[in-house]
């Protein structure tokens, strides 16, 4: 049965990158594990990618770290458990959630998911446009103020 705070699936692919991503992150970045950590890093918008496990339980030690990721407008995805996710950072227990904070030599593969989870490709380097240059309009003269004569 799905969790409450699993809100979308995750394709197989996107799985085995996400978990290439982390290996990465944990060799050349920053990551951090753990519901309480990840909940902090995302907190103080440090995170950049976070992955949580699709069978924590109790669902409410991770059930709030998906609204905050929406919230901060920090992309997150799903491992399928527990176990992979730990193995995943390179750890011999499992781990509920994990948070990129630097992502070192993993911003490729980092982009790639995020790519993939948000339905969205990342952006290219903008090309250099012609820039128009403002013409400034002609200022409008007023007509001179009546002058009241005394008299």
């Amino acid at each position: 049965m799905a969790k409450s705070y699993v809100e979308f699936k995750v394709a197989a692919d996107v799985v085995a990158k996400t978990g290439e991503a982390l290996q990465l992150a944990k060799q050349s970045g920053t990551i951090r594990k753990g519901a309480n950590e990840v909940t902090k890093s995302v907190e103080r918008g440090l995170a950049t990618l976070v992955v949580i496990a699709e069978d924590v339980e109790p669902e409410e030690v991770v059930v709030h770290i998906p609204k905050l990721c929406s919230q901060k407008k920090i992309p997150y995805t799903y491992m399928p458990t527990k176990e992979e996710l730990g193995k995943a950072a390179g750890m011999n227990v499992p781990c509920a959630a994990i948070a990129v904070e630097n992502q070192g030599g993993a911003a490729n593969a980092i982009k790639e998911v995020v790519s993939k989870i948000t339905g969205v490709a990342p952006a290219a380097p903008a090309a250099k446009k012609e820039e128009k240059k403002a013409v400034p309009e002609p200022k409008k003269e007023k007509a001179p103020a009546a002058v009241a004569k005394k008299g």
